[in-house]
């Protein structure tokens, strides 16, 4: 039998060593420093500024289509009528949303009588008085919602996302 001489002989002790130093390399790794955790209500990534509408052009309960953060990312604004988290304008209740489902992509429909925007496709339900969070279906994340300010004019702005976009890898441009 012929014997391979490229063979390394690793000690118990030389074993042991290189295996503390791995464990203490991915333990490294998984430590995030605590300012670089995003914290509620901000984006996971900021874009430069886009004007969506004016806070004159919502009605109480009505959608109004919107595109962000480009024309192939449909989305909608909503004046909600109360107070929400997340909300902004005079009255803290103007947000925005994304309408495509992020389960498999299907346009979502506005039910204004629930104030959810609802998927026909698997039958995912967001809630966009809770941040467009999922309360029923087959989605497994919540609704992506905008981050949004209004300025003296009473003109809307979106700044970014707080989750990803449906069909992107990520919500680079």
């Amino acid at each position: 039998m012929k014997r391979c001489d490229r063979l390394v002989d690793v000690g118990r002790r030389q074993f042991l060593r290189g295996g503390a130093v791995a464990t203490a390399g991915a333990a490294a790794a998984t430590v995030v420093p605590t300012d670089a955790k995003a914290k509620p209500g901000t984006a996971l990534l900021r874009y430069p500024a886009n004007k969506l509408a004016n806070v004159k052009d919502l009605k109480t309960n009505e959608p109004l289509d919107v595109g962000y953060p480009d024309a192939d990312a449909p989305g909608v604004l909503l004046k909600l009528g109360k107070k929400v988290e997340g909300g902004v304008g005079p009255d803290g209740d103007i947000v925005g949303f994304s309408t495509v489902c992020p389960h498999k992509g299907f346009p979502l429909a506005y039910d204004g009588d629930r104030r959810t925007l609802n998927c026909p496709g698997h039958y995912s339900v967001f809630d966009c008085e809770a941040g467009g969070q999922q309360v029923w279906g087959q989605a497994t994340q919540n609704l992506p919602q905008y981050i949004l300010k209004v300025d003296d004019k009473g003109d809307i702005y979106a700044e970014g996302v707080d989750e990803l976009l449906y069909g992107r890898l990520s919500n680079v441009l």
